[in-house]
């Protein structure tokens, strides 16, 4: 079944929108738009719902049962339990305060992995923990390719690993890390797992449950929802953890971790975010089933469609010998982020591409790290492209026939 890319974009309000008529987004791995369902939700709970939730009078009963709502459908989707969901500001803030829990756990001695293929949203925070003791040891990419090998995973795992931190995609070189392996691999030698889906879950919602990962992290704003970071700490790990929130709180899963208050309306707006893919699955004829296994609908009839719009950008960057592409030349090995290296800054080439309609950018996208790693000077930066399922062909030929103008 192909995707009906038309019924798609019938469902996010930004594709009627006068000021944005004529204009293709390539910028979606900084945030994709709101689907019409979150920003509904959002709009109620502002007007009818905004007072503190969980009180007996109607709007504030009505608003905490919106927000129980959303953690609920959202963790059937994920495949975990809905008390192994949390929402907090943002992905970088949620890791920094898992970083501080684990660090308080750990003891001098222990160690950690990360990786230098990451954002520094699941890189930093975790390196810091080395001012507590803690030795981080560093998984590092192929520098030609970007890979993330994993054998150099397992040459790093002894007993005194007690964490592994790495990305489902990178933002920049984009490959499709084999989570549920990395994972086997990781609990195999004692080891707790936090994995960065930011630049993976808005090519589909991934089945967390079937990972096995500990930790799973993302941006509702990259999925289509509100300003805010979604995080999913199995139970496990979240018990063994030190509390981080309200010591009133401590036998609250979801509490554990969210040491400010909640944004209580874009919790309740991300139930949109179901609403949004059941309709998805509806109009496809896959109504039906669990909330899991539409998700998993919803899943591969996405990443089919950005797979199919990927193969003719790969063959026409593939063709440029002014072009370096990180990452993956398979359109199936990565998701479709395309970062490039050109002789000019990103910055100067996506201010250029503004001018044919295309909406991108250029700069180092928080991942100094993995393009130092690559040969990339950070400062020059590389220039960015990135789609979604709401995406046309004909806005792919539109981006094509900009780039072989500019590059």
């Amino acid at each position: 079944m192909k995707l009906d890319v038309e019924f798609v974009r019938s469902q996010f309000p930004a594709f009627s929108a006068p000021s944005l008529e004529g204009q293709a987004f390539f910028e979606n791995a900084g945030g994709s738009y709101a689907c019409g369902s979150v920003i509904k939700r959002l709009t109620r709970y502002y007007r009818e719902r905004k007072v503190q939730p969980y009180y007996n009078f109607d709007a504030s009963r009505i608003g905490g049962e919106e927000m129980d709502e959303a953690r609920a459908r959202m963790a059937s989707m994920l495949g975990v339990e809905t008390d192994e969901v949390s929402f907090g500001p943002s992905t970088t803030q949620n890791s920094y305060v898992l970083a501080q829990a684990f660090g308080q756990m750990l003891t001098p001695g222990e160690a950690i992995v990360v990786t230098n293929q990451d954002h520094e949203a699941n890189t930093g925070p975790w390196r810091r923990l080395a001012e507590r003791g803690v030795e981080v040891r560093e998984w590092t990419i192929d520098r030609d390719t970007g890979h993330l090998p994993v054998e150099g995973l397992k040459s790093l795992l002894d007993e005194k690993v007690r964490l592994v931190c790495f990305p489902h995609a990178s933002n920049v070189v984009a490959e499709i890390n084999p989570v549920a392996e990395i994972t086997a691999i990781a609990h195999a030698a004692g080891a707790f797992v936090c994995v960065d889906g930011v630049s993976y879950a808005p090519h589909g919602f991934p089945d967390v449950g079937a990972f096995g990962a500990d930790i799973y992290l993302f941006s509702s704003y990259k999925t289509y929802g509100p300003h805010q970071g979604v995080m999913v700490v199995r139970r496990a790990v979240g018990a063994a953890l030190p509390n981080q929130g309200h010591f009133f709180n401590a036998d609250c899963l979801y509490k554990r971790f969210t040491p400010a208050g909640p944004d209580h309306a874009q919790i309740a707006a991300s139930a949109g975010m179901a609403d949004y893919i059941n309709a998805l699955c509806k109009h496809h004829g896959a109504g039906e089933g669990d909330a899991r296994k539409r998700a998993k609908f919803a899943h591969d009839l996405m990443r089919a469609h950005e797979i199919e719009l990927t193969r003719p950008l790969l063959d026409f960057l593939g063709s440029k010998n002014s072009v370096r592409l990180l990452g993956p030349t398979r359109a199936e090995a990565r998701a479709p982020t395309f970062a490039m290296i050109l002789d000019e800054p990103g910055n100067a080439v996506a201010a250029r591409l503004a001018g044919h309609g295309v909406m991108c950018g250029g700069g180092d996208f928080y991942s100094v790290r993995c393009l130092q790693a690559q040969g990339v000077d950070p400062d020059h930066g590389v220039l960015r492209v990135s789609f979604v399922h709401y995406t046309r062909r004909e806005e792919i030929d539109k981006l094509i026939a900009a780039l072989d103008r500019e590059i």
